[in-house]
């Protein structure tokens, strides 16, 4: 084989996926059949997963070195930061929080409101058990919490709400694509079981 041959087949694998062509991925395996780990279809995460004008522009917010949250304040950002990576340990270098923000921005008025009262729970029971917001609390703490949220009634709606946000965010980036087993030279033809216990 010719060595500029070599030098092109090796920058094709070399190249980064996008979030669309990694979701575009993730939607074919459901349509062949393949296993989904991650959320039911009736979820309002799952409509943004086909809108792929949407998608294009979570590259730049991935990307942005100065990013500013489009629909989250601050604390309720960092709230967000705490509970991925709590949820799903890798969130945090998967800036799950950034796609989720650009999601939410887009979506309509009652999801939006959903999901802040989502993030409102988890505070108010670290509060409850500990006298503290969520992201303050130390590891071991915040364990405790998410199980509180998914084993009460009360609180497992929300706990389910933001689950289905986090865990699809993750598993359509990089980091989380690969842990489902694909690589940049070969693609899986099915996702294997998630191994994260709060899933």
């Amino acid at each position: 084989m010719p060595k500029h041959a070599v030098g092109k087949a090796d920058e094709t694998i070399d190249r980064k996926m996008t979030r669309r062509e990694m979701v575009e991925k993730l939607l074919a395996g459901i349509a062949t059949g393949a296993a989904w780990p991650l959320i039911a279809t009736a979820h309002p995460v799952y409509r943004h997963l086909k809108n792929s004008a949407l998608l294009d522009r979570s590259e730049a917010a991935h990307n942005a070195t100065r990013w500013v949250p489009l629909f989250l304040n601050q604390q309720q950002n960092e709230s967000l930061i705490a509970l991925s990576e709590s949820m799903v340990p890798g969130s945090i270098q998967a800036k799950v929080n950034r796609f989720i923000d650009l999601l939410l921005s887009v979506d309509t008025k009652e999801n939006q409101g959903k999901f802040v009262a989502s993030l409102r729970t988890f505070n108010k029971i670290a509060e409850e058990q500990f006298g503290q917001a969520f992201p303050r609390l130390p590891l071991s703490d915040r364990d405790i919490v998410l199980k509180t949220a998914s084993t009460q009634a009360d609180h497992h709606r929300d706990f389910s709400n933001l689950k289905d946000w986090i865990t699809t965010a993750y598993y359509s980036s990089e980091e989380g694509m690969q842990e489902l087993g694909w690589t940049k030279s070969r693609a899986f033809r099915a996702f294997p079981g998630c191994d994260h216990e709060s899933h």
